[in-house]
This record gives structure tokens, C-alpha cells and sequence, in this order.
């Protein structure tokens, strides 16, 4: 899964004295006054925007002792490989390790070599964040190695004058009326397609895939980290409705993330998408001035709340100084930083805290018709309820459904050869971490 792009206002971080903003657990105590204490070098590796530039600089200002590095990978998949490369070998890891959502559950398998953040305070500091939020960084046995950064809760996206041309509803409150479920989804775009020949529903069906999965509370794995397979008929399920989607014509079979698809917003291809809070600045990027206004967003996703994206800070065993990199991690972690990293490049909160500040539910995005994108992200993070399980080759076992999905969308191989073959495949992938 591609890492978000995110799009925001970026004004000057405001430095606030830690010591009348948050916990003492997550300050240090009085570490910052003692000007003759030994100074302390802590790396955080991260991967494209996590927007912390200024919030390292009112640390340190308020930490003078402290000295903050980064190491940023430009891709996600080059901060995996790092990542990888130095747990393997026992040495190079950063004091902070950033994780994203779509790959922490292979780490929660070796939770052993990451810091249990019970022991420096996590247990007084889990309420602020969303339950869900927790779980997915907690191991079987309870232990929490990560602290929540953003999420991805989604909404849906759609056009409001190809809804218009359809004669569909507009108003985003009708809107939303239409999507009680995903039946009722599939069933307003085969109207549309009726109406409008030319556009399709959606833009891929890999990402309708990925969000509907992504409700399940088992997709691949059991509780208990085995492959399920064929005997998860849920899953199944989704795959079928998806599956027939593309066979009605719903699906603009466009590969997420491609030129093609980025060409596809400045045009009337398709009308609707799943659309997690960081997609806004990707539609906005590239439909430009053709899409501006066209576009809305709807406080509803279909069967209830879902998520898709947001990450998570860890601290290695390999760190050093754990102590003060547990501090440093739960500090870029509060309310009052996701706040303010949220009105820096948009990335929205985890917190419950955050979700009452009124830079948050306030904000108003003009681009899409002037929805209050802050109350419809809020109240979509909150009906995200389901703790999924994700087992430990989670990423890999879902790259090889989305492939087999996609061939299905572009033609090139019938539905029950891609599922059977995508088990297939999947099972291999299940086992490799057995063996390894």
C-alpha cells in the first residue's frame, strides 16, 4: 500500500513549555533544567512526511541536553529494507523506528526486539488513543511497542455533477443516505452506470477491495496467527461483490497510483472512491482546477467506519538510551502534536483529545464544495470499532490477492482461476514465515 500524500497549511510551530502541556510521564520530569547534564543523540528513521521538522526543534528547545537526527527514507520501501537489514544484523537501528499500519503485524511477531512501552509509562498514556489505535501496535501477549501517530479514516469521495447527470442526489447528507452498506454501494453505481454509460463507479477495484477487507475483523489470519484460506467465507464474500462489480462495469480498472490513474482526475472516468482524510490532497493534486467544486465528500462508508493508513513510533531494543526515546516518542505523539502536525500537512489524529480542538473539527475544506472535513473525519474515525487482527504476513498474503483482483479487473484471468490461484500463492507466502 502505497505511504499517504498528504496536503495541508503549514504555518510556524508555536513553542509551548512541555511541562504545562502534556503529562510528566511524556516531558522527562525536570531533565531540561540542568545545564551541565550529558547530551543525548536520538535518530528517528522515518519515510516520506511525517511533518515533525518543527516539533524536533521545540524539543530540543525545551530538551537542551537533546539533540534530534532524522533518517529519512524517501519511500516506505526503502525504510523497510533498512529496517530489515539492521534488525537482522543486531546493529544500526534508529533510537525511533517508524512504522507504518499496512506492515507493523510482521514486527508485532518479534515484539521482543522493541522496547515494551508499559515500561516507560504506555499504560498511564493508552487512553489517548483511539482503542483500535492501541491494539493494532499491542503483541498476543500485551505488550505495546508502538505510539499511535495518524489514521486513515475514511469517508466516501464522489462527483457531484456526474451524480447530477445520473440523477442521483447531490446534497452530501442524501448522499450519504445511499451507502448504508456496501449492497446498496454496488447497487446505486449499477443505476449510475445505467444513466452514465460513459463514467465508471469506481476507480479501481483493488482499492474497493482493500477498503472492504479492511473491515474484517479476520481476513487472512486467525487470532492465533494461522493462514485461514478458503475457510473464510467472508473474505470470500467481499471478493465475489468486488469481482462482480468489475464484471457490471463499475470499476474504471485504473492501477492505483498510476499515471493513468493520476490522468484519470482531471476527467469524468469514474464517480466515486473510498477516501480516507490524506486522499483529499491526493484528488485535489491531481484534478487541479478541473475538479474543484465537482468533488464532495459524504460522512458515511459503507457497513460503518474503516481505515485505511497511519503509522506508529517504536523504540528497538537496539536503542541505547530507550528511556529517553520513549519520552521523545510519546511527546511527538500527544494530542497537542498531532494537532499541530495535522494543520502542518494534514495528517489526522489518533488522539481523542485532538478531535474536540477546534483546529480540528473546525476545518473546512473549499475544494470539495466547502465540506466540514474536520466533524466528517472525526465522526468517520470514531465509528471505526473493529480491532482486526492482521497476522505477520499480512502485506505480502495482500499484495497477492490485489494482484489476483487486478487481473480479474483488466480482463486477463477468469475469477475462480485468480481466487484459487491467489490461495494458493497466499498459503506459500503464510508459510515462508514458519520456516524462517
Amino acid at each position: 500500500m502505497r505511504r499517504r500524500f498528504r496536503a495541508g497549511h503549514r504555518p510556524i510551530a508555536v513553542l509551548l513549555g512541555c511541562a504545562l502541556t502534556l503529562l510528566a510521564a511524556s516531558c522527562g520530569g525536570d531533565s531540561t533544567s540542568s545545564g551541565d547534564q550529558p547530551k543525548i543523540e536520538l535518530t528517528i528513521a522515518t519515510f516520506n512526511e511525517f511533518g515533525y521538522a518543527d516539533l524536533y526543534d521545540e524539543y530540543m528547545a525545551e530538551h537542551p541536553n537533546i539533540r534530534i537526527v532524522e533518517r529519512h527514507a524517501e519511500t516506505v520501501d526503502a525504510h523497510i529494507k533498512n529496517l530489515d537489514a539492521n534488525l537482522a544484523s543486531g546493529a544500526g537501528m534508529a533510537d525511533i523506528e517508524a512504522m507504518e499500519l499496512s506492515w507493523i503485524y510482521k514486527y508485532l511477531a518479534r515484539g521482543d526486539q522493541f522496547a515494551d512501552l508499559r515500561d516507560y509509562g504506555a499504560n498511564d498514556l493508552k487512553d489517548r488513543w483511539l482503542d483500535w489505535k492501541v491494539s493494532g501496535a499491542t503483541t498476543q501477549d500485551g505488550r505495546i511497542i508502538g505510539y499511535g501517530t495518524d489514521i486513515g479514516p475514511e469517508a466516501i469521495c464522489y462527483r457531484r455533477d456526474l451524480f447530477a447527470k445520473a440523477g442521483l442526489p447531490t446534497d452530501r447528507v442524501e448522499v450519504a443516505k445511499l451507502f448504508a452498506d456496501w449492497p446498496s454501494y454496488f447497487a446505486t453505481g449499477r443505476k449510475f452506470k445505467q444513466k452514465v454509460p460513459g463514467s465508471a463507479w469506481y476507480d479501481s477495484a483493488v482499492l474497493t477491495w482493500e477498503a472492504m477487507r479492511n473491515q474484517l475483523i479476520q481476513a487472512y489470519y486467525s487470532n492465533q496467527d494461522r493462514f485461514l484460506g478458503s475457510e473464510n467465507t467472508q473474505l470470500k464474500n467481499v471478493w465475489d461483490q468486488v469481482v462482480q462489480g468489475s464484471a457490471d462495469g463499475l470499476s474504471a480498472r485504473l492501477p492505483a497510483w498510476s499515471e493513468a490513474w493520476n490522468k484519470a482526475f482531471r476527467s469524468d472516468a469514474f464517480a466515486t472512491m473510498a477516501c480516507p482524510g490524506w486522499l483529499l490532497g491526493v484528488i485535489q493534486e491531481n484534478a487541479g482546477s478541473y475538479g474543484k467544486g465537482k468533488w464532495d465528500v459524504a460522512d458515511v462508508f459503507p457497513g460503518g467506519g474503516g481505515n485505511w493508513g497511519g503509522s506508529y513510533l517504536t523504540v528497538p531494543k537496539q536503542s541505547p538510551q530507550q528511556a529517553e526515546a520513549a519520552r521523545l516518542a510519546a511527546w511527538l505523539t500527544a494530542p497537542e502534536q498531532q494537532v499541530k502536525v495535522f494543520k502542518k500537512v494534514g495528517s489526522f489524529p489518533s488522539t481523542l483529545d485532538a478531535y474536540d480542538d477546534p483546529q480540528v473539527k473546525s476545518q473546512v475544506n473549499a475544494y470539495f464544495n466547502n465540506a466540514p472535513v474536520g466533524q466528517i473525519f472525526v465522526n468517520r474515525a470514531r465509528a471505526v470499532i473493529l480491532k482486526q487482527h492482521k497476522g505477520p504476513r499480512e502485506g505480502e498474503i495482500n499484495q497477492v490477492f490485489s494482484a489476483a483482483l487486478a487481473r480479474v479487473d483488466d480482463r486477463k484471468q477468469p475469477a475462480d482461476a485468480a481466487w484459487q490461484q491467489a490461495l494458493n500463492d497466499a498459503e506459500k507466502a503464510a508459510n515462508t514465515r514458519s520456516s524462517g
